[in-house]
């Protein structure tokens, strides 16, 4: 039975355009797995560690047939396409796909936590998120409305391709 699951999308290293645009065309391909909707492009400032560049963010809306461990592999061989390199948190980054949300699934395991545990807090997560559905209820988090009216707009902006 497919499940619909929320990709996060991001990059600030090699062209950062140009990797999220083939992030969305990558993961088109992804084994028993279907492209349903992509958000806008957003610029973001960098959170943690702020001597890098600004970020190019995205998220997509799949349908698929992997589990959750599935499709971290799969996003995971998709990084290391892109030469991801995991030097220190919040580093800087060729390409970082993150699952968001798995259907209504909740797991909190070393490797894999969904719903991912700061989403929330990032505007660049939730405005792409809210662009591709904006009735969605994050599981105890909450409405994304309401989510999104607290979190500061200044350093996440729509981008026009």
């Amino acid at each position: 039975m497919s499940t619909l699951a929320y990709i996060a999308i991001g990059s600030n290293l090699a062209n950062p355009l140009n990797q999220v645009l083939s992030a969305f065309h990558e993961i088109t391909y992804l084994p028993k797995s279907k492209l349903i909707k992509k958000s806008s492009c957003y610029t973001s400032s960098p959170l943690g560690y702020k001597d890098q560049p600004d970020f190019i963010n995205a998220v997509v809306l799949i349908e698929t047939d992997l589990s959750p461990h599935q499709l971290l592999l799969e996003l995971q061989m998709i990084e290391l396409s892109h030469q991801r390199e995991r030097s220190f948190l919040n580093a800087p980054r060729t390409l970082d796909l993150d699952i968001l949300l798995y259907g209504d699934i909740k797991l909190n395991e070393p490797r894999l936590i969904i719903p991912h545990p700061r989403m929330h807090e990032r505007a660049f997560v939730i405005f792409p998120l809210q662009e591709i559905n904006e009735n969605i209820s994050i599981p105890l988090i909450g409405d994304i409305a309401k989510i999104a009216k607290e979190l500061d707009p200044k350093n996440t902006m729509r981008i026009t391709l």
